[in-house]
């Protein structure tokens, strides 16, 4: 019953924006920290941004171009990209967790239990 699912994906030009939604099922995200990864082509999955009780972290390349935010009524979770570059491109998953041991921190994907099968995003 625990689901994410993940939608908004599609391509862009270098300099657009797209605006990610992960929609929740089965658990509140407001009693989750939430995540959003991505792994471009040959590259490894990296953590993007991670909304933890009004807390927002990011990598550091997205800082002031990406915003995680959340809307509990929804039970969604959204990422809003602007100013895309090329290196952007990537699948982006969206991830729960409810108690995290944080060794890695909040972008580290081994702390994410529940996790959405992704939507592509192309930037040109």
């Amino acid at each position: 019953h625990v689901q994410l699912v993940e939608s908004g994906g599609g391509s862009a030009q270098a300099g657009g924006s797209l605006r990610l939604s992960c929609v929740a099922s089965g658990f509140a995200v407001s009693d989750h920290c939430m995540g959003w990864f991505r792994q471009g082509p040959g590259k490894e999955r990296e953590g993007v941004a991670a909304f933890d009780y009004g807390i927002k972290y990011y990598m550091e390349s997205v800082k002031g171009r990406f915003t995680i935010s959340q809307d509990n009524a929804k039970n969604t979770v959204y990422l809003q990209m602007n100013s895309l570059k090329p290196e952007d491109t990537a699948m982006y998953s969206c991830a729960a967790v409810s108690k995290g041991i944080w060794y890695d921190g909040r972008l580290s994907p081994y702390e994410y239990k529940f996790w959405g099968e992704g939507t592509q995003v192309t930037v040109s």
